[in-house]
């Protein structure tokens, strides 16, 4: 019962995105006038001729350390700002915790290069190494459990675990959703504000809306008032591209690593649903299926389904994920 209470009170404790107040209305899109949980740090990286940058916090347990490390991978639309409640349940029972921003995302660079989960998947292994890591469970969400879906696949010795937190590209969208090519998916990003931002997040990520959510669209609709918003839409353009053209569904029958999806039944995820009639909706993106046939697929997979969850459990359900989070671990 101790326990119960104790992690309840943690994560409840934590904030989404810590001092808020001091996030303005316009942000950079590299997120510099926006506060981590945990010390960033910045990991370089050279490809296609560019000097980058990978942002990433690395967090000590902070009691009882166990030798263990958990790596965790953010959706598209996110950064590691979203995960300061994770980070405080894993690191209170002993885990380290290394959380990278995607380059791309968060407070990474936004280059102009070819998108691949599979170089991805080497810039994080590669990061490990740095750290002087061997292994790690890999928790990711939404486009993160792509992610991680292809880091298992291609690093099996280095995957303790593999941990799916309502992982986009459980069907192959390319069978159901018009090709859209990059420049006309930029002109769409280009359309976005934050108005548009926070009605997307209301109808697409929660079952409910709360008033915390506000300070995701904060972030999010922030960098569209940003001069540099532009080179930030191109670069969604060109990560949607990527998320389309390169499924990880026909591919989860090779996974040879214990995985643990974790599945809020309400969401009904689409990459590219404002392209499909509302007919074609109804007929794609049920969780509350794709979960077990995707368990089905893996071999000894385990599911953990969440009833009146949407997309993002870990928020929405933040004590209920936790305790499900750390028995599976």
């Amino acid at each position: 019962m101790f326990k119960r209470i104790s992690l309840s009170f943690l994560i409840f404790c934590a904030p989404i995105v810590p001092a808020l107040a001091q996030i303005p209305d316009t942000l950079s899109i590299t997120l510099e006038n926006v506060p981590y949980a945990y010390p960033v740090k910045y990991f370089p990286i050279s490809v296609e001729g560019q000097d980058l940058r990978m942002a990433y916090m690395d967090i000590a347990p902070t009691q009882m350390a166990n030798g263990r490390t958990v790596m965790l991978f953010h959706g598209k639309n996110f950064g590691g700002y979203y995960w300061s409640g994770v980070i405080k349940a894993l690191t209170s029972r002993g885990f380290r915790v290394v959380v990278p921003d995607q380059i791309g995302f968060g407070k990474s660079s936004k280059p102009f290069i070819h998108y691949s989960f599979h170089q991805m998947a080497a810039w994080n292994k590669a990061l490990l190494e740095v750290l002087g890591i061997q292994k790690a469970n890999i928790l990711g969400h939404s486009m993160g459990g792509m992610l991680a879906t292809r880091f298992a696949l291609m690093y099996p010795e280095q995957t303790e675990k593999l941990l799916l937190e309502n992982p986009i590209g459980l069907e192959d969208y390319r069978k159901f959703v018009p090709y859209v090519s990059t420049e006309k998916q930029y002109a769409t990003e280009l359309k976005a504000t934050a108005e548009s931002t926070k009605k997307y997040y209301q109808s697409s990520y929660f079952t409910v809306w709360k008033p915390e959510y506000d300070q995701l669209v904060e972030i999010a609709g922030g960098v569209t008032n940003s001069a540099d918003f532009p080179r930030w839409a191109k670069v969604a353009a060109m990560t949607f591209s990527m998320i389309y053209e390169q499924p990880v569904v026909h591919e989860f029958i090779n996974i040879r690593v214990p995985t643990v999806l974790f599945i809020g039944k309400e969401d009904k995820t689409i990459v590219g649903k404002g392209l499909l009639s509302p007919d074609q909706q109804a007929l794609y993106g049920r969780y509350r299926l794709l979960g077990k046939q995707t368990a089905a697929k893996i071999p000894g997979a385990k599911l953990i389904e969440f009833d009146g969850c949407g997309h993002i459990p870990h928020i929405e359900i933040p004590t209920e994920f936790a305790v499900a989070l750390l028995g599976s671990l």
